[in-house]
């Protein structure tokens, strides 16, 4: 029989979330989260298949950044949806649940990020399905979505396909 949980929910500080994430600037720390930047852009080009037994995701193609004149990147982006890639390698404690949500800024901007739930025991540079409905512009380390923790009674660890994803 487990013990019994309080029936607040219990998501953790900023600061603890920081200390999951790496790179993390101070201004990223949050009261509840860690804000995830913007890394890369991609746009998909060819079907993905989700079956019962398994996965392949369609293939994609880099959407280029451009220099301005202070020497930063931006992407255009117009209406579409895009898969966008975090700066941020990200490692859920075992005793927790991660969940991503968007920075009320990009609501703002007529865009949306679709996220799902990061398992206990994930480790990578996850990514999100970024719908622009009207013409936008990222610039790549912007800030668009906010990580935060939980947690969480489990019986196992991560151990799919992504573990590991993108980590140098």
């Amino acid at each position: 029989m487990r013990p019994a949980r309080s029936a607040r929910a219990m998501f953790e500080s900023g600061a603890y979330v920081a200390e999951q994430l790496s790179p993390v600037r101070e201004d990223q720390i949050q009261p509840n989260g860690v804000d995830l930047t913007v890394e890369a852009v991609f746009e998909q080009r060819e079907p993905g298949r989700i079956t019962r037994d398994g996965k392949e995701i369609g293939a994609r193609s880099r959407v280029a950044a451009e220099e301005t004149d202070d020497e930063r990147e931006t992407f255009y982006l117009p209406p579409g949806g895009y898969v966008v890639q975090y700066t941020e390698t990200i490692a859920v404690p075992e005793d927790h649940v991660g969940f991503v949500y968007p920075r009320s800024s990009l609501m703002r901007n007529s865009c949306m990020l679709n996220t799902a739930v990061w398992d206990a025991g994930y480790e990578g540079k996850g990514e999100g399905l970024l719908e622009v409905h009207h013409d936008v512009e990222l610039e790549r380390g912007a800030r668009i979505a906010q990580f935060v923790l939980a947690e969480a009674e489990h019986d196992d660890v991560y151990a799919g396909s992504y573990q590991n994803e993108r980590i140098d």
